[in-house]
């Protein structure tokens, strides 16, 4: 083995091949026990000439920007860029909205209170509302300089994809389980 074939993978490369073998699963290129034997190997592969062994069969991807067609399973990346904040938006309800609820009641109560003893008393709502308030401010500015937003939108969809491929296998093991050949005769 010469040049590129003989040489060492790393790791990085070994999760590349593992990556495509994930995909190709869900095109269904693979089925799942060949995905394992595959993704096995793939760990376990010392060199470039063994990893590309294990995609030989299997057609290049072509990028989506690329390409004329998505396929109906490649799992959605993330939005990027100015006009896709939804994300963003997602991540900011996650963190400001159990505050609001929250200082709604407590601002609810006060003004019950005050009703109900016909004077307007003390706002003590404010030292809920301000340290905490003065946190989340802190919390949001962070992790908006952060990409917090973006990495939980990730991990969301990888929740998302793990659960629909654990559920797949479920389905395809039920299906393809041994079959009841029903009463003898």
């Amino acid at each position: 083995m010469d040049g590129r074939d003989g040489m060492r993978a790393a790791d990085a490369d070994r999760e590349v091949v593992a990556d495509r073998l994930r995909a190709a699963l869900g095109e269904g290129r693979l089925d799942l026990h060949e995905y394992d034997e595959r993704v096995q190997r793939a760990y376990a592969a010392r060199t470039y000439a063994e990893l590309d062994a294990l995609l030989t069969d299997l057609p290049p991807v072509t990028p989506p920007e690329h390409s004329a067609l998505r396929p109906a399973s490649a799992p959605a990346e993330p939005p990027v860029g100015p006009l896709a904040h939804g994300h963003v938006n997602r991540w900011l309800a996650e963190v400001w909205l159990p505050y609001v609820r929250v200082i709604a009641i407590v601002v609810t109560i006060w003004g019950v209170t005050s009703l109900l003893s016909q004077e307007l008393l003390y706002f003590w709502p404010a030292w809920v509302a301000g340290p905490w308030g003065v946190v989340l401010l802190l919390r949001t500015v962070g992790g908006l300089a952060g990409g917090e937003p973006r990495r939980q939108a990730i991990e969301r969809e990888r929740r998302r994809e793990r659960k629909r491929a654990k559920r797949e296998r479920r389905r395809d093991l039920r299906t393809d389980g041994p079959e009841d050949p029903g009463p003898e005769t």
